[in-house]
């Protein structure tokens, strides 16, 4: 639920929660019980976010439209992280080719 600024006029700026349905509606003051009006001062935030999790949030808004590219292949060792993929095709001397590691009941072409 969002936090929302309001400004008594007798007691001052005071901060509460309120569903966003209802972001125009005023309220009352803990202090002095008076109807006080929204006002915003402050930039709205998210309380309780970490920040790991708010980096990895603007992270994914930054990358949205235009994902991560690598210069080098999948199953590279510098960028992915794991070992780099080696070619297991055996070629035989008919040149017909056989994958022993895949799947041996598809046909290979």
């Amino acid at each position: 639920m969002p936090i929302y600024e309001y400004q008594c006029t007798d007691c001052g700026v005071f901060e509460d929660t309120a569903p966003m349905s209802a972001f125009a509606d005023p309220c009352d003051c803990p202090a002095c019980g008076q109807s006080a009006p929204r006002v915003m001062f402050s930039v709205p935030h998210i309380s309780g976010m970490a920040s790991a999790t708010r980096r990895a949030h603007e992270t994914n808004e930054r990358s949205a439209d235009s994902p991560k590219r690598s210069a080098h292949g999948p199953g590279c060792g510098c960028c992915s992280g794991g070992k780099k993929l080696s070619n297991k095709t055996l070629h035989r001397a008919d040149g017909s080719k056989s994958f022993p590691t895949k799947r041996p009941w598809m046909i290979s072409h």
